[in-house]
C-alpha cells in the first residue's frame, strides 16, 4: 500500500482562512504559541483547523473562535455600519511556528 498523502491544498482553505491578525493583542498572543486570524463568518472551528494546518504545514493543537461585531460609525453626517468579521486564534503544536509577516 502506498503512504498516504499529505492534506492537498484545496482551494476552499483560501476562502476560510483570510488573513492574519497583526495587532499588539495578537502578537502578545504568539508568545504562547497562538496566531490570529481573520477567517470567513460561516467557518466552523474543524474547517479552520482543516485549513490552517494544510496552508501552513503546521499541526493545530485547538481553535478559538469569536464574532467581532461591526461598529456604527458616521461619515460626512450619514451613520452607516462597519461589517461583523470572525476572528480564530489558532494554538500551534509545539515546535510548530507561523511566520504571518510572508505570504501563504
Amino acid at each position: 500500500m502506498a503512504k498516504a498523502e499529505a492534506a492537498a491544498i484545496d482551494l476552499r482553505h483560501f476562502d476560510v482562512v483570510r488573513r492574519p491578525v497583526v495587532t499588539e493583542k495578537s502578537t502578545l498572543a504568539g508568545e504562547h504559541n497562538q496566531v490570529v486570524f481573520e477567517v470567513a463568518l460561516g467557518a466552523s472551528k474543524p474547517e479552520i483547523k482543516a485549513a490552517v494546518e494544510a496552508l501552513f504545514e503546521v499541526r493545530v493543537l485547538r481553535v478559538n473562535t469569536l464574532i467581532s461585531k461591526g461598529k456604527t460609525k458616521r461619515w460626512r453626517g450619514r451613520p452607516y455600519r462597519r461589517s461583523d468579521f470572525k476572528k480564530a486564534i489558532v494554538t500551534l503544536a509545539p515546535g510548530d511556528t507561523i511566520d504571518v509577516t510572508t505570504g501563504i
